[in-house]
């Protein structure tokens, strides 16, 4: 396996991959150890994680990963959230016990998602939340029972990716109400939120405009006046999402240059937790075309870069690709726009995605013709008998 397959297994670029394997190389991330771990297949006990230790406080020395995620504010982040999150549980009671152990799978199956069909995790990301609940429900402790309940929280939003990937969505809203519920058994404003936004984007993504208008909103209300920048930045682009799928381009647009402006101001550091990546102007510039998709402006969604925004592992670049085929067909390149939806469809049924192939689908019904073209036809056969 080469540096970048294994650095785009595990969220890192072939460069900070190179970094780790050099001796000497300074602290690791047992974030990254445990992806890394799973994702080859050997036991953790090899890497120095079999006696559920958690993570080291600061990141990994010299790289430049997103990932390491587990300092809680970051750079110019933290000055500005401060007011707001100095009541907020300290990330750094969990780097012991049950609670850093826990977590620490969490992520492990949150890396194996990029991999993996959402099928074949479900059943074992809804038993480990299971025992998270168990163990919260038990704990005497007020403090332990704040710290069970978020990692129970970020299980949940995780049952309820998969659930969304796999096409269920009663199973997806369920689990991001627990999710958001148990955020709130932590005390946890900043997790609270970013749960609210999440099934917000969800909703946007299933066309419920005013619910996931009405969710964006309860999560700035729930962090007040002085949230941490990267917040506003992403929940302005779940609002623009919302109201692209209610057809009001002009408030789409608007809340997309809201985003914009905040995303440029954010610092490289690594994003305030629970933010798993950095929000950056390429992720506005990609909401931009799933938002162009919605409302059919080609304009929008093609460009001379709009194929260099789709990133991530294989099925968020599905989703991407099937936003740019849906700007190809609103501007009538119909053979561009069905050679596009097919290599999405590809995507989808190697990792049996029922969300992706449900979109693949939706582009083919926004086509109305008696005589499609052969591309059209060739995608009829393929998804003719796919049930996933």
């Amino acid at each position: 396996m080469s540096q970048s397959q294994l650095g785009q297994a595990c969220g890192l670029s072939q460069s900070a991959v190179s970094r780790l394997e050099k001796r000497g190389a300074g602290a690791y991330s047992t974030d990254i150890l445990a992806a890394a771990s799973a994702h080859l297949g050997f036991p953790p006990v090899l890497v120095g994680l079999a006696d559920g230790r958690g993570r080291r406080r600061g990141p990994v020395n010299g790289s430049d990963s997103d990932v390491d995620r587990r300092t809680f504010l970051g750079g110019a982040a933290a000055v500005a959230a401060a007011p707001v999150l100095d009541t907020l549980p300290d990330p750094a009671d969990t780097t012991t016990g049950q609670a850093a152990a826990l977590r620490l799978s969490t992520t492990a199956y949150r890396r194996l998602d990029g991999t993996t069909p959402s099928r074949d995790l479900s059943d074992t990301v809804e038993s480990h939340l299971r025992l998270i609940q168990s163990l919260t429900r038990n704990a005497t402790d007020d403090a332990e029972r704040r710290r069970l309940a978020a990692v129970g929280s970020e299980a949940a939003s995780v049952a309820g990716w998969l659930a969304w990937d796999r096409g269920d969505d009663g199973s997806a809203r369920s689990w991001y109400g627990s999710a958001i519920k148990a955020a709130g058994s932590a005390g946890d404003p900043l997790l609270a939120a970013y749960q609210l936004g999440t099934l917000a984007q969800f909703e946007a993504d299933n066309g419920n405009a005013t619910e996931a208008l009405n969710l964006t909103r309860r999560a700035r209300r729930s962090l007040g006046a002085q949230r941490p920048a990267v917040a506003d930045a992403w929940l302005s682009s779940v609002e623009a999402l919302a109201h692209a799928a209610g057809g009001d381009r002009r408030s789409a647009d608007r809340a997309l240059t809201a985003s914009r402006a905040a995303a440029e101001t954010l610092p490289a550091e690594v994003p305030p937790w629970p933010w798993v990546f950095r929000f950056d102007p390429v992720k506005v510039a990609a909401c931009r075309v799933t938002c162009g998709a919605r409302l059919g402006l080609p304009e929008w969604v093609l460009g001379d870069g709009t194929e260099a925004l789709a990133t991530g592992h294989a099925k968020q670049r599905a989703l991407l690709v099937i936003d740019i085929a849906a700007g190809h067909l609103a501007g009538g390149r119909i053979e561009v726009a069905f050679a596009l939806a097919g290599r999405a469809l590809e995507a989808g049924l190697q990792y049996r995605s029922g969300r992706i192939v449900e979109r693949v689908r939706a582009v083919r019904r926004s086509l109305t013709s008696s005589a499609p073209p052969r591309v059209v036809r060739d995608l009829d056969e393929r998804l003719h008998g796919v049930y996933l």
